[in-house]
């Protein structure tokens, strides 16, 4: 029988995917957010500890899904936003 640690159960039983809690940060917060202050959120929305590569990802996929722009501010700052039918309620996300 094998026994997981506390920090190992906690990767493997997400209470929401992580996805959702970006897109819920973002709905939250209604306006732009650099990638820092998205990431910040989302740990608050997750309820744990997230790792910046896999926010990257995530953040990637909801942008190749069409739910939010990302822009390139600075070299290493990037501005998120919603996409416009999203602000508004129109657009229903595709989880899977």
């Amino acid at each position: 029988m094998v026994l997981l640690s506390h920090a190992q159960k906690q990767r493997l039983w997400a209470p929401i995917p992580l996805r959702t809690a970006i897109y819920e940060a973002l709905l939250r917060k209604k306006k732009s957010l650099t990638d820092a202050e998205l990431y910040k959120a989302t740990k608050e929305v997750y309820g744990r500890e997230v790792d910046f590569s896999e926010f990257m990802k995530e953040l990637m996929k909801l942008e190749i899904e069409g739910l939010v722009h990302v822009f390139g501010e600075k070299k290493h700052r990037r501005r998120i936003e919603l996409c416009e039918g999203e602000k508004k309620g129109r657009a229903s996300p595709k989880w899977g």
